[in-house]
C-alpha cells in the first residue's frame, strides 16, 4: 500500500497544474461545481493514474520525477492505476459531460501506450517527446477547457482556444527533455532512447534554452495580439527566476556534467511550476475581475 501511494506521486500534479490554470484564465463559462470536479478528476485521479501505470512498467530503481528513492512496485499499483482511470472517466461523465469523459479516456490510453512494453512510445526519442508534449500540452489544455466550462466539441474550434492550447505544447517541447536529463543511465539500460539521451547532457541544456526562448516569444506574441502588452511584461517578469536558475545550473553542468542530477531537475521543475502557476492565477484574477467582487 505504501509503495503504491508513493508511485502514484500525487504531489507531482503540482508540476502539471499550469496548463489547467492557463485554461481557467481564459474560460468564459465558469461554474463552481465544474471547477471543483474538473480539478479533482484531472489532478487527483487522472495524473496519478498515469504516474502509477508508468512506474509499474518502468520499475525504476533510481530517482524518478517526484520520487527520489522509489520503492519496489507490485501488482497493486497496476490495479490502482486502472481504478483511478476508470473513476476519472466515470466522474467526468457524471459531473461534467460526455466530451470531457472521452478526452479523459483518450489521455489515459495514450499514457498507457507511452509506457506499455507492447507499444512503449517512451523508447522513441522523437515520438515520445512529441507525444508527451502534444498530450500534456495541447490535448490537456482542451480537456481542461471542456471540463471547466462544460462545453462541447464546437466550442474548441476557435483561435482563442486553439492558440493557447498550441502554446502549452510549445512550452512542453522545450521543458520535457529536461525531465529526462538525470535518467540517462537507467533509460539506456532499459532500451529507452529518450530525446535527452540522444542529445546528451549539454545538448539537452542547449536544446531547452533555444526552444524555451522561442516558447517565451510565442507567449509574448499571444498576449500582445489577443490580450494586452502588460501581460507580456508580467509573463517575462514571472519567468525571470526560472531563467536565472537555469542559466546558473547550465553553467555548473557545462563545467561538471554530473551536476545534471535529480535535485537540480526537481528544483527547476518546482520553480518553473510555481512561477507559471502564480502568473496564471494572477491572469485569471485580472481577466475575470474576481478581485473586484
Amino acid at each position: 500500500m505504501v509503495s503504491t501511494l508513493a508511485h502514484l506521486r500525487f504531489p507531482f500534479s503540482y508540476f502539471l497544474l499550469p496548463v489547467y490554470l492557463f485554461a481557467l484564465a481564459i474560460s468564459p463559462n465558469l461554474g463552481e461545481k465544474r471547477l471543483l470536479w474538473s480539478f479533482i478528476i484531472i489532478h487527483v485521479l487522472l495524473y496519478p493514474a498515469s504516474n502509477g501505470y508508468n512506474s509499474y512498467f518502468d520499475k525504476d530503481e533510481k530517482s524518478i520525477g517526484g520520487l527520489k528513492n522509489p520503492p519496489p512496485v507490485n501488482k497493486s499499483l497496476y490495479y490502482a492505476a486502472w481504478a483511478l482511470d476508470v473513476l476519472a472517466v466515470g466522474l467526468g461523465w457524471y459531473f461534467i459531460n460526455a466530451p470531457f469523459a472521452l478526452l479523459l479516456l483518450l489521455y489515459g490510453l495514450v499514457s498507457k501506450a507511452y509506457s506499455h512494453p507492447s507499444v512503449r512510445l517512451k523508447k522513441y526519442p522523437i515520438g515520445g517527446w512529441l507525444t508527451v508534449s502534444l498530450f500534456q500540452g495541447f490535448f490537456t489544455f482542451l480537456m481542461c477547457y471542456v471540463g471547466i466550462n462544460g462545453f462541447g466539441w464546437g466550442n474548441l474550434l476557435q483561435a482563442k482556444v486553439l492558440v493557447p492550447a498550441t502554446l502549452s505544447t510549445v512550452l512542453l517541447l522545450g521543458t520535457y527533455p529536461m525531465t529526462q536529463v538525470y535518467q540517462h543511465e537507467e533509460d539506456a539500460a532499459r532500451g529507452d532512447r529518450t530525446l535527452s539521451l540522444l542529445l546528451g547532457i549539454r545538448g539537452t541544456f542547449w536544446f531547452v534554452l533555444v526552444v524555451f526562448t522561442l516558447a517565451t516569444a510565442a507567449f509574448a506574441a499571444y498576449f500582445h495580439f489577443f490580450l494586452a502588452n502588460r501581460y507580456v511584461w508580467a509573463f517575462v517578469l514571472a519567468l525571470a527566476p526560472v531563467v536565472v536558475y537555469f542559466l546558473i545550473w547550465f553553467y555548473r553542468v557545462y563545467r561538471h556534467p554530473a551536476a545534471a542530477n535529480y535535485g537540480g531537475t526537481m528544483w527547476l521543475n518546482f520553480l518553473s511550476a510555481t512561477c507559471l502557476n502564480a502568473f496564471f492565477i494572477w491572469l485569471f484574477a485580472d481577466l475575470s475581475h474576481i478581485g473586484q467582487l
